[in-house]
């Protein structure tokens, strides 16, 4: 059995195309931490959305103990890696690091065998659906409009999410405009999503959300921050909306907690964070033991194949900022038809290879 036998790293920062920011933060650029690995003269791409620093964690924590494993038993791999980062913590850095080595190896063993990654894990579905987001609080109307008609009129999108908690909350008859304005925009039979990242306060996210029932909001993504379950399920049982949360979730136990607190309609989940296409698929079986469907977390060229492979997915994040990179930067990243993207059938793996030649005048590290 060809055993691994190189991981290496790269890194990317790539400006945004305009100021972005949501609720909590605001951002000029968005970083991507790539690891390649080699075995059997064959490579697998994986990545995360993160700090460079990741990419020492990789080098200098886990290639080793992934290096001379059997490129067919991820499984041992990913626990290795588990392993090794016990006295550095594994939430947060460790976990992004190690989800962009476990997304390299399910790519690695996908393309020894010369399958498409979702054939590999097994199907469920043909095509994933998908919602467009993006709508920062950063942009002005001219720039949401754009955008939203882009996504519906052009693509034929019929679910879309912007970002509202402008200021960490204190903007609120901002957020109530826009998203009146949003709904003015996509008409009457396009979904409307919101997400605060977490900038509000937990009667302020009752009372945004009750206000906001007028214009038909369906989805409302972490209007307190998502360290509190207790006020996610008070808040829940208060909304007509489908409450969702669990992008930040590191491991299984994350996302056991916040499905047992009550907390979400939706659990939401990273491949990139969460350790990887592994942790991903332990992330989709635990909603399923509550009853409960799954979204994929941005990064649609990873997310395209797993969700296509578990019975229990409701959409995927059609993100702008990484819709765009992975569209800058690889060759078969994929493409949204109407309300749904599909995963490459006839590239094995992900599907993805590295337009080097694009991708170097950004590289950092």
């Amino acid at each position: 059995m060809p055993t691994v036998q190189s991981v290496e790293t790269a890194v990317y920062t790539v400006p945004t195309d305009a100021a972005e920011a949501d609720g909590t933060l605001a951002w000029s650029s968005t970083t991507m931490v790539l690891v390649t690995v080699s075995a059997g003269g064959r490579s697998g791409t994986g990545f995360t959305y993160g700090p460079p620093a990741c990419a020492a964690v990789v080098r200098d924590t886990l290639a080793d103990v992934v290096i001379e494993t059997d490129a067919f038993d991820v499984p041992a791999g990913r626990g290795a890696m588990v392993r090794a980062v016990r006295n550095q913590g594994r939430p947060g850095i460790a976990s992004y690091a190690i989800s962009a080595v476990d997304i390299a190896l399910w790519d690695l063993k996908a393309r020894l065998l010369d399958l498409p990654l979702h054939r590999l894990l097994g199907a469920a579905r043909e095509t994933v659906p998908i919602y467009g987001s993006g709508g920062f609080t950063s942009y002005d109307e001219h720039q949401m409009r754009d955008q939203l008609e882009s996504w519906v009129e052009d693509l034929g999108v019929d679910r879309v999410k912007i970002k509202i908690g402008q200021d960490r909350g204190t903007a609120e008859a901002r957020d109530l405009a826009r998203l009146a304005q949003a709904r003015r925009i996509i008409g009457d039979h396009v979904d409307l999503f919101a997400d605060a990242n977490g900038g509000y306060g937990p009667k302020q996210a009752i009372r945004v959300a009750q206000r906001a029932a007028e214009h038909g909001l369906v989805w409302f993504e972490e209007p307190v921050s998502s360290d509190h379950l207790e006020m996610l399920a008070a808040i829940r049982g208060s909304v007509d909306a489908d409450v969702a949360a669990g992008e930040y979730g590191c491991d299984i136990h994350y996302f056991r907690r916040m499905c047992a607190a009550g907390a979400v309609d939706c659990l939401q989940a990273d491949a990139t964070r969460c350790g990887g296409i592994s942790g991903w698929l332990q992330a989709a079986v635990v909603a399923d033991s509550f009853g409960l469907e799954i979204s994929g977390h941005c990064a649609p060229a990873v997310h395209a194949h797993v969700a296509a492979a578990v019975p229990n997915l409701r959409h995927l994040e059609w993100f702008h900022d990484h819709v765009r990179i992975e569209q800058m930067l690889f060759d078969g990243a994929p493409h949204a038809t109407g309300s749904a993207t599909r995963p490459a059938r006839d590239r094995p793996g992900l599907g993805l290879e590295l337009r080097t030649q694009d991708a170097e005048p950004f590289r950092v590290a």
